[in-house]
């Protein structure tokens, strides 16, 4: 069975959002790919008071002036598509109101006939919790469990009870309900991470840093997964930060995902091999406009499927 290929929507400033989302969305859709997806970034400080990725000296790059709200952008993409998946990767899930997530995801979800997938993490950077997030940094895994547990909830049954420690909810009816359980992935890069992806969560959504490194943390979930007594099968979405160059990459130390259209299929193959349900391509950084976003990705997805992946 071919692994199911995603496409990361254009959200950075160089695109024409109520445009370049939906065209590529239909666009994407119509040449073949599986899902759609998001990413959440509410803000650049300046100057920045952190790394990126928290890594000291290591700059924001200049796309992230401007990211486009992730569940915003992902409803443009769901209006104008009819079949891919549409999912996030991910929601700094702390930044939302645990019950208007729930809520949203759950409205999404009834409107596209069952196609959300909810990938969720606590984010690292202290300014976007400075300016949004609902409790501290320091409480981020306990407000990750609680916004699974309120979600959780929330699309079940009414009457709708949840009493945690930002989320209160005595007795309600809560609509509409998603069309089907939501999935929640989660990236899960830390030995507590993964005892609550095992624990709780639906599936795994890691960052394609390299074959080597991937199959170790598989390796390690599988075995945990085993410890704790987990029989239902865990999903797994691959998600690639690709370099599209038109001419292939010849320096001595490429990065996964980084070169030409050749580079990134092979990289694609081997991946693949690790037996990933679904591996998703967030192009977007690295091509001028969605025009070019949108022709780099049928070649990709055109040479990915003739070399059987």
């Amino acid at each position: 069975m071919a692994t199911r290929l995603g496409l990361g929507l254009p959200q950075m400033k160089q695109y024409d959002l109520g445009r370049d989302v939906p065209d590529v969305a239909r666009t994407a859709e119509r040449i073949g790919y599986d899902s759609l997806w998001v990413f959440e970034r509410v803000l650049f400080p300046d100057p920045p008071t952190q790394g990126l990725y928290g890594i000291e000296g290591l700059p924001w790059p200049e796309s992230y002036r401007g990211v486009a709200e992730p569940l915003v952008s992902l409803t443009l993409a769901a209006a104008a598509t009819e079949r891919a998946r549409l999912g996030t990767s991910v929601l700094i899930a702390p930044l939302h109101v645990p019950f208007q997530l729930a809520k949203t995801l759950a409205t999404l979800d009834a409107a596209t006939g069952g196609r959300v997938v909810a990938g969720l993490g606590t984010g690292w950077s202290h300014d976007e919790y400075a300016a949004a997030s609902v409790r501290p940094f320091a409480e981020r895994g306990q407000a990750l469990d609680e916004t699974i547990a309120v979600c959780r909830a929330v699309w079940g049954p009414d009457p709708v009870v949840y009493d945690g420690k930002v989320t209160r909810i005595a007795s309600a009816a809560v609509g509409p309900k998603p069309a089907r359980p939501i999935p929640i992935l989660l990236a899960a890069g830390s030995p507590k991470a993964r005892r609550r992806l095992v624990d709780v969560a639906d599936g795994w959504m890691p960052v394609g840093l390299g074959v080597g490194q991937l199959t170790e943390q598989w390796g390690q979930l599988q075995e945990l997964a085993a410890e704790r007594g987990r029989t239902r099968p865990i999903e797994t979405v691959l998600r690639t930060n690709a370099r599209y160059s038109a001419k292939p990459y010849e320096g001595e130390h490429r990065h996964p995902f980084q070169g030409s259209v050749d580079q990134i299929v092979e990289d694609l193959a081997a991946h693949a091999e690790l037996g990933f349900d679904e591996i998703f391509l967030d192009l977007q950084s690295s091509v001028r406009d969605a025009e070019e976003l949108k022709d780099v990705a049928a070649e990709v997805y055109t040479a990915a499927r003739a070399a059987g992946i």
